[in-house]
């Protein structure tokens, strides 16, 4: 009998024992601890960021608003500062919050550290051209050291948006048109960031950013409405952000703009039910700057206290400068509008987040003087940032072997606008840098002594008041008192280099642009300098794909160089005089006219033309009258100073099953005379499927290194992962049937081969 009820007993401790919540680690017994002390007031400022908004190595303000928020920061009711940097500066806004509040909470201090602190990388779109994923992570991972070094332990970044319309100004901010290069660059950059220690003061939290669908704004034009379906929001919108929670990041971003009539920060779906249920995020999402009352301009929310509550309930956890948690919370909370516990939630979320980063052990852990001075724009940042622009730059053309250029004996004429510029190499999003901190490509070229330089700028920039951070100018539209001189010199020379492009604000948030050409008078100076001397090298500095239709027919060669950042100038000329030979592919398609826009290279079959293509003989297809279909350079193209030649693909068999898996290869052969990179390109086509599927998809790539006769054999493993999609069924699956395999230099290639999942 006693064994009976022993045995009994031990049942239903075991079933008593399954149906216990899993135990709190210890950082969240932390926050459940710290929670519980806290007043309602100071949970709610935990969801409340300022701006900068005093000189905080100056007196304590008094009166106005200043004061106000002044005595926020002391009573606890904010939980984040941005835009403080350096570190006195944070040192003073961190000690009023752990000093002066009654709990003692430390301050998390955000920045836009899009592609580097004070020392700056390449743009972000430049930076993915490389494809170099190991390149890409050390990049974020050293402008992450400097930031650091300077108090700031979160960034706004990495933008992981997927853009298919070069109009959009924050396309330089992004990693292209491709969701499946997205992916992979978006996980570098978490892991460059964050590093393997979140509490190490050397790392950054990172921010998933913009969730979700900012890249698709209609007509290309910043903070626009975005209406898409569903299989284009989990095909191609959503993995980037995917991939970036894999890889650990602490916090998302949402967006401004409405998608499909809602807007994002008070999009349930989005925060709540995908982001936070499906995914089980576990970070805080943040709003971007204004959003919440960006709600009433919509025409969604119908006054403060409704955006408050639309965007609480959709799961937005942070209150970036709205204010309007802060004022109506509290308020909401008493009508039954809003919930404690999504409350309680936010504040678990960020507090969390603090933990990880060590402020709790040690609110001045980011703060060490000494440490700021010896990281700020050390040789070590220097070395990475310069490695990161040599691999950004693209060989767009390079008739009759004109470039690399001699070394010693040459006349060079060097025109443009932009070759002694030291500022538009810097790009947008800089904030932290020095303005004309950048080596200019004069310089760059200067620094090989063994030919002749002329330089003449031929159009001049013009100066505008300053905006934003930074002061800003325009390229001429009306000044041709530069052309004459600029001809002359170019009559001389052997050789002319012309530095051409978008000035550095021309392209970032706010920059859209309803045409693609290279701005004002640099089009008619660069015909009237090949009159004189064909024998051109263009030299593009710019944030987004641009139309270079008489370029490409005209001239020999053409590098695209992006804005490089910091070390812009010795990137270019290693490259212009062959130390580097150049790698870079497209991360997005260059259109030949604006009206291709959106433009990307995985569209779907229409109709028309049909499977025999029949209607290409008629005007009934899909097609422009007045314009090619195809891009003027495609997404992956890219040229070398030297030649490869690809095998034809072989697969290890033609069939696979689900369990299965099966090894496509080709054998790639440096055919020219000197070593170069190549990066292999693997795509799939999904022949038939319950929804229509594009006519190719990245789905690996491959960077190898070859010597001049060089073989090396390249294997990409397909698997049933590889092969799902969002389909008719709403849900993420493969579907038996046959596929195209693409193996090739660009996303043109016509090598291929078929399989089946069985």
């Amino acid at each position: 009998m006693f064994k009976k009820y022993y045995i009994y007993l031990l049942l239903i401790v075991g079933i008593t024992s399954c149906d216990q919540k899993p135990q709190l680690s210890e950082t969240e017994q932390k926050v459940e601890t710290l929670l519980a002390k806290m007043t309602l007031k100071e949970k709610i400022g935990q969801m409340n960021q300022y701006n900068g908004f005093w000189n905080v190595t100056g007196p304590v303000p008094e009166g106005g608003d200043a004061q106000v928020k002044y005595n926020h920061l002391a009573e606890g009711y904010v939980g984040s500062m941005l835009n403080v940097r350096g570190v006195k500066e944070v040192r003073e806004v961190q000690k009023v919050a752990v000093e002066k509040s009654r709990l003692g909470i430390p301050l998390i201090i955000g920045f836009d550290l899009i592609h580097g602190y004070k020392t700056i990388s390449p743009i972000p779109l430049a930076e993915s051209a490389s494809w170099d994923l190991e390149a890409i992570k050390n990049s974020a991972a050293i402008g992450a050291k400097e930031a650091a070094a300077a108090g700031i332990n979160w960034t706004f970044a990495p933008m992981v948006d997927i853009t298919r319309d070069a109009r959009w100004g924050r396309v330089m901010e992004g990693a292209g048109e491709d969701p499946f290069l997205g992916s992979k660059i978006a996980a570098a950059r978490v892991q460059g960031f964050q590093g393997d220690d979140l509490s190490s003061p050397y790392t950054v939290a990172a921010c998933a950013k913009h969730f979700a669908a900012y890249g698709f704004a209609e007509g290309g034009r910043d903070y626009n409405t975005v209406d898409i379906g569903l299989n284009t929001l989990h095909n191609v919108v959503l993995p980037p952000f995917k991939a970036a929670l894999d890889a650990g990041v602490k916090t998302f971003m949402n967006s401004f703009n409405d998608l499909n009539g809602i807007p994002a920060t008070a999009d349930k779906y989005l925060q709540r039910d995908v982001l936070k249920s499906e995914w089980n995020f576990d970070g805080f999402v943040v709003s971007d700057w204004g959003s919440l009352r960006e709600m009433m301009d919509h025409g969604y929310a119908k006054d403060r206290k409704h955006a408050g509550e639309l965007a609480l309930n959709a799961g937005s956890d942070m209150d970036m400068e709205s204010y309007i948690y802060h004022e109506e919370l509290e308020g909401l909370l008493e009508e039954g509008k809003v919930k404690l516990a999504d409350i309680d939630d936010a504040v678990r979320r960020i507090l969390k987040v603090k933990y990880e980063l060590g402020l709790f052990e040690d609110p001045y852990r980011y703060l060490d003087e000494a440490r700021e001075k010896e990281v700020t724009g050390s040789q070590e940042i220097l070395d990475g940032v310069l490695d990161m622009a040599k691999k950004s730059i693209v060989l767009l053309k390079n008739e009759n072997k004109l470039l690399p250029l001699k070394k010693n004996g040459q006349k060079i004429a060097l025109i443009g606008p932009l070759a002694a510029d030291k500022n538009s190499p810097l790009g947008n999003w800089r904030i932290g840098a020095a303005d004309h901190s950048a080596i200019s490509v004069l310089e760059g070229l200067q620094a090989y002594n063994g030919n002749t330089i002329k330089h003449q700028q031929g159009v001049k920039l013009v100066n505008k008041v300053p905006a934003g951070f930074h002061e800003e100018v325009s390229i001429n539209e009306t000044d041709r008192t530069g052309f004459a001189a600029a001809k002359k010199a170019a009559a001389k020379a052997d050789v002319v280099v012309m530095v051409l492009g978008e000035y550095g604000f021309q392209s970032g948030e706010g920059r859209s642009r309803a045409n693609l050409d290279l701005p004002g008078l640099q089009q008619e100076l660069l015909e009237e300098i090949y009159a004189i001397n064909p024998n051109i090298v263009l030299v593009l500095m710019n944030g987004r794909p641009l139309v270079l239709n008489w370029a490409d027919k005209h001239l020999p060669a053409i590098v695209e160089a992006w804005h490089l950042g910091t070390q812009s100038g010795h990137a270019i000329a290693q490259v212009l005089y062959g130390d580097y030979n150049p790698g870079g592919k497209l991360p997005m398609s260059f259109p030949r006219s604006v009206g291709q826009m959106p433009l990307y290279y995985n569209g779907k079959s229409t109709g028309r033309p049909g499977a025999d293509g029949e209607d290409k003989g008629s005007v009934f297809w899909s097609h422009y009258g007045d314009e090619e279909n195809t891009a003027l350079y495609p997404f992956g193209f890219g040229l070398s100073y030297t030649s490869f030649n690809y095998s034809d693909i072989s697969l290890n068999a033609s069939e696979m099953t689900a369990t299965g898996s099966i090894e496509a290869s080709v054998e790639v052969t440096n055919t020219g005379t000197v070593e170069g990179k190549e990066i292999v390109q693997f795509y799939l086509q999904d022949i038939h499927a319950s929804a229509v599927r594009p006519v190719r998809e990245l789905k690996g790539f491959e960077l190898i290194d070859l010597k001049p006769g060089e073989t090396k054999k390249v294997t990409f493993t397909i698997d049933e992962k590889l092969l799902q999609f969002y389909s008719a069924n709403n849900t993420w699956e493969s579907e038996t049937g046959d596929f195209n395999v693409f193996i090739g230099t660009d996303s043109t290639t016509d090598r291929k081969v078929t399989f089946s999942l069985k």
